[in-house]
């Protein structure tokens, strides 16, 4: 689910792939990228017609290339989902201040309720929302929100001081993206949250918010019907929380300030919120694709490769055009990578079988926030203590080759020594994330993984090699495929991928979490 920013290098140095035992087949990627892509795969949207078609040709691919099914005796996973559409017809009420939906503010649900009512509902700003005890910081200290509304601030005080010092400076942790504020609420027991937007610190523009916000959304569906989080998931613009903290007599500029240090205490408003979403709730099945390269010796523990196979799918705008978002760089590429992987690795293993299992997966939902690979980490083939890795390709550079590779995360865990080796085998370079401040380690599939403990790596090029990707073809119709593609770098990169999945898959390493967190504590659950 990754929101629109830039990365902004655009290298255009040639670059030769190093020497390697890696048989990259161009043809069949070509084929494979042209055909996922194409106007009758319709933008692979989740629970349309085209999912069917998607599926079915990667579980094709992976049966001819002789790979096991690798959920339970079969290569589909299901995925329960609920598509939910809130009325936009819906007004928020603070004290004696109404605010327009979409314009002012957003809201919508994730529990599987026709109506969410927000009744009288005590407003508290909480400052960043943010309970982490490895960083001494708790907004939430002493404080009763149950059945409450919280106002928050995006990102975290790091970002906000550019105080290296204080959590990781400008790089955002997790603690500053908005789904953590939303699960925090919910922990804490509140009712609502509002999510103050600013462009800076949430790397995306208002109507990026609005434009997520403003239809039907995918959500998981668990055995209490999402009950337990919280009830309405807001964001509100800079200007209405001016004036909601005007009408309770405060200056919301002077308090966003206040709440930059740890000493900072939660703020009552001594106001109520009002708001009502009814919402039309449809359910039904998606689906991950996994197949199971087995191992020789060691059954129980596996590495996993994937890649999502959904994109946005088609979209009648208001004059009843369709529009067809083909994702052919987002994600067709790494699809179709994930497939020349599988097809390399099979053939080494038939010569030298590996030691651990891997698994070849691609999930369901990303799009629409990580659906499919929560369902995994949720419901593993493998329990998650035996995964020992999870690797994942988001958008491969289609260009020519590089002379670096782009590390997302810096010191979370020992898979960036091995990115780091992978890249020196290339006379490749290590590069930082350029964008530190958009978190986007925490925007992929491999961040549910991470949540359940198990370290990962994202492997993402897009708009680094094209200048012209973000403006004009990132989540745009325009994604689509080019016989013109160098594919240089996808072969320099698969090759990299390879050398790793072949060092884990033949090692005894159980790579570790290097930064105190909860995915660090969730792995030492495990005994790992």
């Amino acid at each position: 689910m990754k929101s629109s920013f830039l990365l902004g290098l655009f290298a255009m140095t040639s670059f030769t792939v190093a020497a390697s035992n890696y048989q990259f087949h161009e043809q069949q990627y070509r084929q494979d990228v042209k055909t996922l892509s194409s106007t009758k795969f319709a933008g692979r949207g989740p629970l349309s017609p085209q999912e069917t078609l998607t599926t079915d040709y990667l579980v094709s691919a992976y049966k001819k290339m002789g790979l096991a099914p690798g959920y339970k005796g079969k290569y589909l996973q299901p995925v329960p989902m609920a598509k939910i559409t809130p009325d936009q017809n819906m007004t928020l009420k603070v004290g004696h201040e109404s605010f327009k939906n979409l314009t002012e503010f957003t809201a919508r649900t994730q529990r599987i309720s026709k109506t969410i009512a927000l009744k009288q509902s005590d407003v508290v700003f909480v400052g960043y929302g943010i309970n982490a005890p490895e960083y001494h910081w708790n907004d939430y200290q002493g404080l009763d929100v149950k059945g409450k509304t919280v106002i928050v601030l995006v990102n975290d005080p790091g970002f906000a001081t550019q105080n290296p010092k204080l959590f990781t400076g400008n790089a955002m942790t997790y603690y500053g993206r908005w789904t953590y504020k939303y699960e925090e609420a919910a922990r804490q027991g509140a009712k609502a949250v509002f999510i103050v937007h600013e462009t800076a610190p949430a790397a995306y523009g208002w109507g990026v918010v609005r434009n997520s916000n403003s239809g039907s959304k995918l959500t998981l569906i668990d055995a209490h019907d999402n009950q337990d989080q919280v009830a309405v998931m807001g964001w509100i613009q800079h200007q209405t929380a001016q004036k909601i903290f005007k009408e309770a007599g405060l200056n919301f500029d002077e308090l966003k300030q206040k709440a930059d240090t740890n000493k900072f205490k939660a703020v009552d408003l001594k106001l109520a919120a009002n708001l009502t979403i009814n919402n039309t709730i449809e359910k039904a099945t998606s689906y991950n694709v996994v197949a199971k390269l087995p191992a020789k010796t060691v059954t129980n523990e596996t590495v996993v490769m994937q890649a999502h196979w959904d994109h946005l799918g088609q979209i009648t705008d208001s004059k009843g055009k369709v529009h067809t978002y083909h994702g052919a760089v987002d994600n067709a590429s790494g699809s179709a990578g994930v497939l020349d992987l599988a097809r390399n690795l099979k053939v080494m293993a038939k010569n030298k079988p590996f030691k651990r299992n891997i698994l070849f997966a691609n999930f369901t939902a990303e799009e629409t926030g990580l659906i499919g690979a929560q369902q995994f980490a949720k419901a593993p083939p493998v329990p998650t203590k035996d995964i020992v890795a999870f690797l994942n390709i988001d958008g491969m550079n289609v260009n020519q080759g590089v002379d670096y590779i782009l590390r997302y995360g810096n010191g979370m865990s020992e898979l960036e020594h091995y990115l780091a080796d992978a890249a020196k085998a290339q006379n490749r370079f290590v590069k930082p994330d350029p964008r530190p401040q958009n978190g986007l380690f925490f925007r992929s599939d491999h961040f549910a993984l991470a949540q359940a403990g198990v370290p990962g790596l994202l492997f993402m090029s897009l708009g680094d090699t094209d200048p012209d990707y973000i403006a004009h073809k990132y989540h745009k119709e325009a994604d689509t495929y080019s016989s013109s593609w160098n594919l240089g770098g996808v072969k320099q990169d698969l090759t990299l991928i390879s050398n790793i999945l072949l060092k884990l898959a033949n090692n005894d390493d159980w790579p570790k979490w290097l930064m105190d967190s909860d995915f660090k504590k969730r792995r030492a659950e495990d005994g790992r």
